[in-house]
């Protein structure tokens, strides 16, 4: 009986693990960016404005994140990093934006202190509806949606459910946006 439990426990586990390591969200590698969405722009020049994210980066090379809840440590830690690559990499026409899926009315006055605290200069943080942009086919169980695309190509996708999200996969996420400024 006891044997039986840990037998079904263990395959529920291994299933939660399966799970999250399968998690689709957003465009994925080889496919192209689905197009325009204008989220309200928090910062940057268009800042107050809804702006098109995605028409503004052209061909160059873009980390967009789509992101549900802005309280994550290590998400904040993911925007400052990015933000350090993108001021190494100006040459390389780095475009680099987090767009927040939510309908929370305070979240832009929020994301404008961050911005503004983090002194963020080359990260654009936003604001869309909870979906996500249409087309772009953000899951509802990721919580962060890193992609990184070139020529409108994706290049890299890292989905990640609430809390899943690590220092780890900060380290390779940078290593790629090395790859993607080439």
């Amino acid at each position: 009986m006891i044997r039986t439990f840990l037998a079904a426990a263990a395959t529920v586990i291994l299933a939660g693990v399966a799970f999250a390591a399968d998690l689709k969200s957003g465009p994925q590698a080889g496919e192209m960016i689905p197009g325009p969405f204008h989220p309200l722009n928090v910062n940057g020049e268009d800042a107050g404005k809804k702006a098109c994210l995605y028409c503004k980066a052209g061909d160059s090379p873009v980390v967009a994140i789509f992101a549900r809840s802005a309280d994550d440590a290590t998400l904040k830690k993911l925007i400052t990093n990015l933000e350090e690559v993108a001021s190494k990499n100006a040459k390389a026409e780095l475009n680099a934006f987090v767009v927040f899926c939510s309908n929370n009315e305070a979240l832009p006055g929020k994301l404008k202190a961050f911005a503004e605290k983090a002194n963020l200069k080359n990260v654009v943080l936003a604001v869309d509806e909870p979906a996500g942009p249409d087309k772009y086919n953000i899951s509802k169980d990721a919580d962060i949606t890193v992609v990184l695309y070139k020529e409108r190509v994706v290049k890299a996708n890292h989905s990640f459910a609430k809390g899943k999200l690590t220092d780890k996969d900060i380290e390779s996420i940078s290593g790629e946006i090395a790859k993607l400024v080439k």
